[in-house]
């Protein structure tokens, strides 16, 4: 029966669309997935109150929350509000200290707030910095995938991942990294389900693993820590 089936919710990247979770498919006797977009937030508005606000849209109880990259930030901070039955970080960081040198450093200096606001609206800028691709050949790819071109949303959403301030992961996250992810390097990542030749972009390209590997991983049935 339908109130027997878990209950996940997806949260995708910065400025990207559900889209990159078409290929994502989950036992529908088993699971109904929920996919959430992202809101325009007011300018002073913090992560932990917009994720407060994200978690005002979980339906369910005992959910399953699945986010990706800054999604992966989002969803940690619902959790706070929720109880959850998973919680599943994929191409993530689970504190400030997982971050690249980079974007500490932009946290000492703030320089990412002299940047000029049009360069958000620029699709080859998204696809390097909130997929860690360059577009070439993908740029009508990339056009569907990043759909959140707003300068205000984009510098807001920027600003919250160079400042986010976590210093210790959330008790019995599941992590799970590429390990070849430009974004989040994953020599800076500790306890992590690891992906062979997993690109930050892993969530569309390697759908297949997915697939194979989150129905356990909810379920609690997994092997792949071993």
């Amino acid at each position: 029966m339908s109130t027997n089936k878990i209950h996940v919710y997806f949260v995708p990247g910065m400025a990207a669309s559900p889209a990159i979770f078409d290929h994502i498919q989950l036992d529908p006797e088993l699971f109904t997935c929920h996919f959430l977009k992202w809101h325009l937030p007011d300018k002073k508005t913090t992560l932990k109150a917009y994720a407060q606000q994200m978690a005002h849209q979980i339906k369910h109880t005992d959910p399953v929350l699945i986010g990706v990259s800054f999604g992966g930030l989002v969803v940690q901070e619902m959790a706070k509000f929720l109880k959850v039955r998973k919680l599943i970080i994929i191409s993530s960081v689970k504190t400030y200290k997982e971050m690249p040198k980079r974007i500490r450093l932009a946290r000492l200096t703030q320089i990412h707030r002299i940047f000029p606001m049009s360069i958000f609206e620029n699709v080859e800028f998204l696809a390097k910095y909130a997929m860690g691709e360059k577009v070439k050949n993908r740029l009508k790819l990339y056009q569907i995938y990043l759909d959140v071109r707003d300068r205000r949303y984009l510098h807001w959403a920027i600003n919250q991942i160079v400042n986010w301030k976590q210093e210790l992961p959330p008790k019995n996250i599941i992590h799970i990294h590429g390990d070849t992810d430009k974004v989040f390097p994953v020599n800076n990542i500790k306890n992590c389900i690891t992906v062979n030749n997993g690109k930050h972009t892993m969530i569309i390209y390697r759908a297949k693993w997915f697939n194979e590997h989150l129905p356990a991983i909810i379920l609690g049935e997994s092997d792949v820590f071993s």
